[in-house]
């Protein structure tokens, strides 16, 4: 198993580690549902190191990824970031991703750790424009400092005016003593913060600095477990459950990016644009349970008299709500909010409704 440069001080602090993504990592601390309400209600550290890193550089730079990617990079200027997917030439999704706009000749992919050889394969297989590659997932080590209480923490280690860094934006600045770090707010929680990409040499200083700033706020390590129930309460999407290269981005929500304007003529804009037109004939949507119960991936989701219309894609108990939540593709006909479905759970048939996601209002 690959390890992160973090892998000794997750050990240390007592992190249950398991394999993920062929890297080892931690699962869980103190707990998953400690962990989850540390972010919801103050500040916790998670690693994302085991993340892939792409530069696309060059004059040619803004072709490819305008041509991989289904959002639309025109509209970026530096400094800003993006949500984005990589279709796969039949409807489906190789990853999604990050795109960070350095400059118009210089972005930062930020892919799956589980895709990242595969990223890469498509990417440098798409190059056909001859833009700059270079895979530099195995040098960045990413630390995500998430939660109301990150603000504070970071502005001890930093001279950035943190709260100019908007949803979705980042600067490079110096950070704990070192320049060049990284510094954007692009959280996977729902509950603000920042992520901070550096080179992997100065991880330890880096992350003991985060801990010591961060001891008055009771900062703590978050693993994988509540990584995915605080994704999860926020309705983002996890590949390899609800999004793959079976599934499309009009299918699974995510038709927000997927842009068909103008000249952005990216892989699968004719098939995309047919399916927004015409409709599918599923889509993934939340539900929350009305019967007690958790879904799990892979669980049937039923009608009333049993009949499989879906399936599970992502379920969990909220530690907010206090009831299990889940996402699922169900036929369009069950799909409207409001609609009761089941869940076949052990063979019985558990009562939940399709809801709007967030399960949780961001804070």
């Amino acid at each position: 198993m690959k390890t992160t440069a973090f892998n000794q001080l997750h050990k240390n602090a007592g992190g249950k580690m398991v394999e993920f993504a062929g890297y080892e990592m931690p699962v869980e601390f103190s707990g998953i549902k400690d962990e989850h309400m540390t972010v919801r209600n103050g500040v916790g550290v998670f690693d994302v190191s085991h993340m892939g890193e792409f530069w696309v550089k060059g004059p040619h730079a803004a072709d490819l990824v305008q041509y991989v990617t289904s959002n639309d990079i025109s509209v970026l200027t530096p400094g800003q970031a993006q949500y984005s997917c990589f279709p796969n030439g039949h409807g489906g999704i190789v990853d999604d991703l990050l795109v960070y706009c350095f400059s118009p000749e210089k972005y930062l992919l930020v892919v799956n750790a589980a895709n990242i050889e595969k990223d890469w394969n498509w990417v440098v297989s798409q190059n056909k424009f001859g833009a700059e590659l270079e895979n530099a997932s195995d040098q960045i080590s990413q630390l995500a400092i998430q939660g109301p209480k990150a603000l504070p923490v970071l502005r001890k280690l930093t001279d950035v005016e943190l709260t100019k860094i908007r949803y979705y934006t980042f600067v490079t600045g110096k950070f704990g003593g070192f320049d060049d770090v990284i510094i954007s707010a692009t959280g996977y929680t729902g509950s603000g913060g920042f992520e901070l990409y550096f080179p992997n040499e100065l991880a330890d200083q880096i992350y003991q600095a985060i801990f010591e700033a961060g001891a008055e706020f009771d900062i703590k390590p978050i693993g994988l477990g509540a990584r995915d129930t605080l994704r999860l309460e926020m309705g983002f999407c996890l590949y390899g459950n609800d999004i793959d290269d079976t599934t499309s981005p009009i299918e699974a929500g995510l038709g927000w990016i997927t842009k068909f304007n103008g000249n952005n003529n990216f892989i699968d804009k004719a098939l995309l644009h047919m399916q927004k037109n015409e409709g599918v004939s599923r889509k993934l949507r939340g539900f929350e349970m009305i019967d007690r119960g958790i879904p799990r991936h892979g669980y049937e989701l039923a009608d009333e008299a049993g009949n499989t219309i879906g399936v599970v894609t992502s379920g969990t108990q909220s530690p907010m709500l206090n009831k299990g939540i889940g996402m699922g593709y169900v036929a369009i006909a069950w799909s409207a909010i409001g609609t009761e479905v089941y869940v076949k759970v052990r063979n019985k048939l558990l009562k939940a409704k399709i809801v709007k996601i967030p399960f949780v209002s961001p804070q």
